[in-house]
């Protein structure tokens, strides 16, 4: 891009780099089942339980060895048509990319394995659940990262991290954080990038409209492409590479610091239902005319 700000990706797996939902698929031909997954989706979202306690029943509901599942996987889940070339493209510009995810390890790296080769998987980092599968597949035990009631504790998260670097990448300059997803489940994500990027016509876009939260969206990852390269330019003239970034939030700080040391934080699977995510300094194109129409 001939560029000099470090840029540090991080995305949603589930109806953001793949349009459906790995466990969803899974649940539906070999477990608990379309319908009886939807009663327990909405005991969540009523507050009646917790995302952790109904996700182990969804999970234990498996009854299908893993690469049983995994060809149901490969039949029924359809990848962003240009996510391939957007990840060459932040291999090419050095830029990491990061999924961060409330699914499982094994099947989401199973996938991404498929999907684009395992050389390029071998490139993403993958913040998730881990598990425990039999080999006969009778048995699908999510282990969870945080023994909370959400499996991933953000305040947790932020508090490991907090002290483990300094806000300046290792070559002094400030890096410009992205975040990219689908659904109000990324939203404590979200909330801490400087460029927050939302799938067109889904509940994120939807939230941030209603809520006047700065985002741009897309319809597939050949957008995101455009508006990288468009901004960090922008970026360049502005700064030089130098100092904050021309779109910085001070939220992203979290991420700055977790990246400098190449760890990768940990969010929450599920967003707080009452929380209400704080603007950042607004932007130009898209952004402002998203708060025009909020």
């Amino acid at each position: 891009m001939g560029t000099t700000r470090k840029i540090i990706c991080f995305s949603d797996f589930d109806g953001t780099i793949f349009m459906e939902d790995t466990g969803h698929i899974l649940f539906n031909a070999y477990g608990c089942g379309s319908e009886q997954r939807e009663i327990l989706d909405a005991q969540i979202k009523s507050g009646e339980r917790s995302f952790k306690s109904v996700s182990d029943e969804m999970w234990g509901s498996l009854d299908v060895p893993f690469e049983d599942g995994f060809e149901a996987l490969k039949t029924n889940l359809h990848m962003d048509k240009d996510f391939k070339v957007f990840h060459d493209f932040c291999r090419s510009n050095k830029i990491p990319f990061n999924v961060i995810s409330a699914g499982l390890k094994p099947v989401l790296r199973r996938v991404l394995d498929e999907f684009i080769g395992e050389e390029a998987a071998s490139t993403i980092d993958i913040v998730s659940n881990d598990a425990e599968i039999d080999a006969d597949g009778h048995r699908w035990k999510p282990v969870w990262r945080h023994e909370t009631e959400l499996g991933h504790d953000k305040a947790l998260s932020i508090n490991e991290y907090r002290d483990k670097a300094k806000i300046e990448s290792e070559d002094g300059t400030i890096p410009m954080i992205i975040f990219i997803g689908d659904g109000v489940s990324d939203l404590p994500a979200a909330r801490e990038a400087d460029l927050l990027f939302a799938r067109r016509g889904l509940a994120l876009e939807e939230y941030c409209v209603l809520n006047r939260i700065p985002y741009l969206p897309y319809d597939s990852f050949a957008d995101i492409q455009r508006e990288i390269i468009r901004i960090a330019k922008i970026d360049q003239k502005k700064t030089g590479g130098q100092g904050l970034p021309t779109n910085f939030n001070p939220r992203a700080n979290m991420w700055r610091r977790a990246s400098s040391k190449n760890a990768v934080p940990i969010f929450k699977a599920m967003t707080p239902r009452e929380e209400r995510v704080p603007e950042w300094p607004e932007m130009k194109g898209p952004v402002a005319a998203v708060q025009a129409r909020g």
